[in-house]
């Protein structure tokens, strides 16, 4: 189903930006915290090869893509499925993949789905897409598949992203990885390292915050790493999260304009144990609201709005890769924290609302399950 749709204006993102220091920053968090007794019972619904991303429509149907570039329609229950046609080329060496997937929010009428993907070439980028799903489980394609967005500059390596969030004032965001390469979250001309602000139909959004700065005219913030995790919350804060380096990973308020510093800072080190100043030292660059050091990598992020785990409405819940995790983070006004983290004992790829209020996550890898997550008891 389409994430919630919080009442959101350019306005009021702005206004956060100069209320910010209401949140304050959270120190890092250096491991040893203890699981959480799960208040959920574990449900399999279906198994995929290497997912990666899924959306719902209305009536439960599911979207799901796969890694390799295959994406999948499938009923309610798991039970049936069918490869969607019409999905372009994809890259998927390395961290490539057909990525994100999200139905529009007026899905029900215009039958709109966007999606990223690594597209072919060397060197090549994310690209924002958009297609109308046809069809139903006896075959389904997407019809008039168009580009939205390309990120640039193209570069060679990891750290796509790809994450899609709508704005109820009809805008979307989009998130891009820096490649790898560092220096590109902090140059202006490019969109990696980034996270942008468009029209639904692809373009720059008109009053976005740096483009009388010299910046590319799409760019919303910048000095990001990999986030892999966007989503609005329900008082309508856009947050993210965002692998660090060996280390320092982190959850983000996204404001207007801000430079969250990488990689002039983290709460991370170098893969080759080079230290980084962390965020404490430059209080210019925005600082995480929750850190991790040790590692989680985190994948993915849900704002909960349901009505199953009322414990849970507003708060975050960070798929973790290598922490094999679900962590619970309290997103409240007086500072984000973690509350409390849920072995789940694989990697988790993404985490989703389904239209009843169940959480539905999928794991990694080969046979990753897609898991429907419901009030123990």
């Amino acid at each position: 189903m389409p994430r919630p749709r919080p009442a959101l204006s350019f306005a009021i993102l702005l206004a956060a930006a100069t209320a910010a220091p209401a949140i304050a920053a959270q120190a890092p968090i250096t491991g040893g915290r203890p699981f959480a007794d799960k208040p959920f019972k574990v449900e399999e619904v279906a198994r995929f090869d290497s997912p990666w991303a899924m959306t719902f429509l209305p009536g439960g149907h599911m979207l799901v893509t796969e890694k390799a570039g295959r994406l999948l329609l499938l009923s309610p229950d798991g039970a049936r499925r069918t490869a969607v046609e019409g999905v372009p080329a994809v890259d998927s060496s390395g961290q490539g993949a057909l990525g994100e997937v999200v139905a529009h929010p007026d899905f029900a009428t215009n039958g709109l789905v966007y999606f990223s993907y690594s597209a072919p070439g060397s060197p090549n980028g994310i690209v924002l897409a958009r297609g109308k799903l046809v069809g139903d489980l006896g075959g389904a394609r997407l019809e008039g598949v168009t580009t939205l967005y390309r990120a640039h500059p193209l570069k060679s390596g990891g750290h796509y992203a790809g994450r899609i969030a709508f704005s109820p004032d009809g805008h979307l965001f989009f998130s891009m990885g820096e490649r790898q390469k560092f220096t590109p979250a902090q140059e202006p001309d490019g969109v990696l390292g980034k996270v942008v602000r468009l029209t639904m139909d692809g373009q720059p959004a008109p009053g976005n915050p740096l483009a009388a700065k010299g910046f590319d005219p799409a760019v919303w913030s910048y000095g990001h790493r990999n986030p892999l995790g966007l989503a609005f919350d329900l008082e309508g804060r856009l947050w993210d999260a965002e692998m660090g380096p060996k280390g320092g990973d982190e959850v983000n308020l996204i404001l207007p304009g801000r430079n969250y510093g990488w990689p002039i800072v983290s709460n991370g080190d170098h893969y080759d144990g080079k230290p980084i100043p962390d965020h404490v030292t430059r209080p210019e660059f925005e600082a995480p609201k929750v850190s991790w050091n040790p590692s989680i990598s985190p994948s993915s992020l849900l704002v909960y709005s349901g009505k199953l785990f009322p414990q849970w409405r507003g708060k975050a819940l960070v798929g973790a890769l290598s922490g094999e995790m679900l962590i619970l983070v309290d997103l409240g006004e007086e500072g984000a924290k973690e509350e409390a983290r849920y072995a789940m004992g694989q990697r988790i790829r993404a985490v989703d609302q389904g239209p009843d209020g169940a959480v539905y996550v999928l794991e990694d890898k080969a046979g990753g399950r897609l898991l429907r997550l419901m009030p123990a008891g």
